[in-house]
């Protein structure tokens, strides 16, 4: 998950996905890891990532149309990726979150 937030601050979503996917997946079929549950992850991590500060892309788009400074939109950014961090804490800490609904479904 490090990887994908790594990767995630210097490449936009969709390059992530396309490059990451056939890399990862190998590992975690032999690693036995739920598909569904790291496809949740991935998107979590790359969503923070995107908004990291150094290279940060969503948030320089962001900065740059109304013409502010990138430290304004990482201030304005920081408390919605405080959140995130928290919510992926909970997420892996605690996969019976992610996998309840699809559970729920299947009954």
């Amino acid at each position: 998950m490090v990887l994908v937030l790594l990767v995630g601050t210097a490449l936009d979503f969709t390059p992530t996905v396309l490059i990451m996917t056939p890399v990862l997946m190998p590992v975690l079929k032999q690693a036995g890891i739920d598909p569904v549950y790291f496809g949740v992850l991935f998107i979590m991590n790359n969503a923070i990532g995107l908004v990291t500060p150094r290279w940060a892309p969503c948030s320089m788009s962001s900065a740059g149309s109304p013409k502010i400074p990138m430290s304004g939109a990482i201030k304005g950014v920081i408390p919605f990726m405080v959140a995130q961090t928290i919510v992926m804490f909970l997420l892996v800490v605690f996969p019976q979150i992610v996998m309840w609904p699809l559970e729920m479904m299947s009954r």
